[in-house]
Formats: structure tokens, C-alpha cells, sequence
């Protein structure tokens, strides 16, 4: 009795834990000392006994009573009047069910846990078919048709499924009796747990195909090649996925059909730009269209239009076509178009257009070019406040 450590401090918890504490401790301590994580490791075995010792004593709410009131000797046989049998020679009369749940989260089962498995029998939904489509920057604006090849797996037309050659039986496995599931029993530092696991012979389905369906060998499922017709909405962008329903991989024991996912990829346009809704471009006009104004003929998505380009426009002014832009998708409405001036500077011009601007420049007043005057007058008042 007095090399036994202090079952709390084996746990490392606390005197006074909640059951959630003393599990969370147990579950943590147990995989950190498991056999099959240190094989022939004497002292790992050792600390994995006197983990489970301790949690047997500790979870039970008779045995803890009995152990903070007496130590050891209040659940220790040896004493006369502790644990009424939970020690034998060598082994431990604890209950496997909680353990039991323990273990199967951390080596898949093992303690019985076979009826959380999930049925292979069961109908499953087929896997999701994922591709990529590319339209144009004006087929993502105003929606498209795309007709597209899907290679997919689908459910056999011979044996509907079932993978065994039409008419013939399927024969219940000689392994598991048709259960889908064996027994066998695992040796542990607490005794030998009979436990069961999926039949490696039928994996899992309790029956075996006596002769497999030639067209797909078995699988229950051949590979075809299908168009499908996808409605590309409008106001789609680069980047988005559409989702086709039942267009994916077949399903297994009459489950349901994947999806078809497709990704749409947008070309860049070469005038336009698309931020969410709204579009941007620019439009390039002469020094004396900016000057004296003019009526623009300005490109949109729905062909051109015109505006009226006022007096003294500035370059990067920019101005608003409301509703020009794209329409949003499954909603109202459609963004605006925002079109900015750009100047178009000449070049190479010869000495006579040379002289004539010259003389146009000298005859301004500052009237006429306020930028310049202020930026002239913020130019004089830094250089005198120094």
C-alpha cells in the first residue's frame, strides 16, 4: 500500500473533479500510455495499469466515496472492507462500457462498438463531379448556354447495381453468416475484450457475388461520358461555382446522385472592368474635345450611347451611366457604369502647330487656368513661409 501513488495525482486532476474533468484526464492519460503505442514497454504497461486502476476507483461514485474517506484501504480487498472484489489476481472487475466508449475513439472501436458503424448496405449518396468552364466577360454579363461532356460513373444497366451478373443470387458470407461482421478478441493489460469489426471477406455486406456482372466487373457501377446542358445566369462572375443537382457520380444501394460543380472562369475584357456589379473604362479625348466640350459616343455592355461631354472637362473626371452596368444575380436591378476622361495628348507635331499652341498658351489669363494660379500661389507661400 505505500508505493501506491495518489489515484488523483495519477490522473492528475484535482480532489473534487467533475466526472467531465476525470474523463477528459482518463482519455488523455490512457492513449499516452497505451500498449499499442509502446509495444514491450514494461514501464508504459505499468503506468497504463495504474491509470486504469485509478479511473476505475475514481469513476466509480461508491469506490470514491470510499477512497477520499480512506485512501487505498477503503477500496483495497486486502483490507477487509473496500471494493468487495474489484481487484482479483492480476485483473480488474470494472465496468467496459465506459471504457469501452473511450477506447473506441481512439483505435476504431475494439470495445464493442460495432453498432455505431455505419451500415455498408445503406443507401449512399454518389461523390460530386467538380469542372471548370470559361465564357467571355459578355457571356458572364448577360448569361449563357454551355453544353458540356461529364465523364461519370453510373449505376450498371445489367446489373442495376447490384454487381453480380443478371439473374444469378448473391451467397451469404460464410465468415460473418451474413451479418457483415466478426468477432474476435484482443489480449490488453485488463484481460482478453471480445470485440467485433467490419468482415474482411464481404467488407461489411453480409453477402458475396457468386459471379460478377461482365459489364462492370463487379463494381456495380460503369463510367459514361454525358452532355449536360448548363444555364449560365447572368451577372455571374469569375470565380463562382453553379451547383447542377443529380448531375454527379451514381449512388450506392439506391442512394442519390452527386452534384456537378462547376467553377466559371471569366476572360478579361479588353475595355472593360468589372468590380461586383458596377462596370469601369476609360475614355480617351482630345486636348480641344476637353476643352470646348462635345457629345461622346461612349461603349456598354448593351451597345453605345451617347454623352454630352461638358466645357472644361478635366482629366480623370469621371461620370456615372446608371443602370449600364451587370445584372445582379437572382435579384433586381443592375449596377452603373463609370467611365473616366482621359486626355489624349498629340505627338510629333510639326513647328507651325508648335508656334499656335505657343500663341494659344500666351494668351490665357489666370482666369482661365485656376489650377495652375493656385497651384503657382501654394508654390510662392511655401517658399516665403520658410
Amino acid at each position: 500500500m505505500a508505493d501506491k501513488r495518489d489515484y488523483y495525482e495519477v490522473l492528475g486532476v484535482q480532489k473534487g473533479c467533475s466526472e467531465d474533468e476525470l474523463k477528459k484526464a482518463y482519455r488523455q492519460m490512457a492513449k499516452k500510455y497505451h500498449p499499442d503505442l509502446h509495444p514491450d514497454d514494461k514501464e508504459a504497461e505499468a503506468k497504463f495499469k495504474e491509470v486504469n486502476e485509478a479511473y476505475e476507483v475514481l469513476s466509480d461514485p461508491q469506490k470514491r466515496s470510499r477512497y477520499d474517506q480512506f485512501g487505498h484501504a477503503g477500496v483495497d480487498p486486502s483490507f477487509g472492507g473496500g471494493a468487495g472484489g474489484a481487484y482479483g489476481s492480476g485483473g480488474f472487475g470494472f465496468d467496459m462500457g465506459d471504457i469501452g466508449d473511450i477506447f473506441e475513439g481512439f483505435f476504431g472501436g475494439g470495445f464493442g462498438g460495432s453498432s455505431r458503424r455505419q451500415n455498408p448496405n445503406a443507401p449512399r449518396r454518389g461523390t460530386d463531379i467538380r469542372i471548370q468552364v470559361a465564357i467571355s466577360f459578355f457571356e458572364a454579363c448577360k448569361g449563357v448556354s454551355k453544353t458540356v461532356s461529364v465523364n461519370r460513373s453510373e449505376s450498371c444497366p445489367d446489373c442495376h447495381g447490384t454487381g453480380a451478373e443478371n439473374g444469378t443470387a448473391m451467397k451469404t458470407c460464410s465468415d460473418c453468416n451474413g451479418t457483415g461482421q466478426v468477432r474476435y478478441q484482443q489480449r490488453t493489460p485488463f484481460g482478453v475484450i471480445s470485440s467485433q469489426r467490419a468482415c474482411d471477406k464481404c467488407q461489411g455486406k453480409g453477402k458475396i457475388i457468386e459471379k460478377s456482372c461482365p459489364k462492370c466487373a463487379g463494381r456495380g457501377s460503369v463510367s459514361n461520358t454525358k452532355k449536360v446542358e448548363i444555364q449560365i445566369p447572368a451577372g455571374i462572375d469569375d470565380g463562382q461555382t453553379l451547383s447542377i443537382r443529380g448531375q454527379g457520380n451514381s449512388g450506392t444501394n439506391g442512394g442519390p446522385n452527386g452534384d456537378l460543380l462547376v467553377l466559371i472562369a471569366v476572360r478579361p475584357d479588353a475595355l472593360f472592368k468589372r468590380k461586383e456589379y458596377d462596370i469601369y473604362c476609360e475614355m480617351p479625348v482630345s486636348y480641344y474635345q476637353a476643352v470646348t466640350g462635345d457629345e461622346l459616343v461612349v461603349p456598354t455592355i448593351d451597345g453605345n450611347v451617347k454623352y454630352t461631354l461638358p466645357e472644361g472637362t478635366q482629366p480623370g473626371t469621371t461620370f456615372r451611366l446608371r443602370g449600364k452596368g451587370v445584372q445582379r444575380l437572382n435579384g433586381r436591378g443592375r449596377g452603373d457604369q463609370f467611365v473616366t476622361i482621359t486626355i489624349d495628348v498629340p505627338k510629333n507635331l510639326s513647328k507651325t502647330q508648335k508656334d499656335k499652341l505657343k500663341a494659344f498658351e500666351e494668351s490665357l489669363t489666370e482666369k482661365q487656368t485656376q489650377k495652375k494660379k493656385s497651384f503657382s500661389e501654394k508654390l510662392k507661400d511655401m517658399f516665403e513661409n520658410k
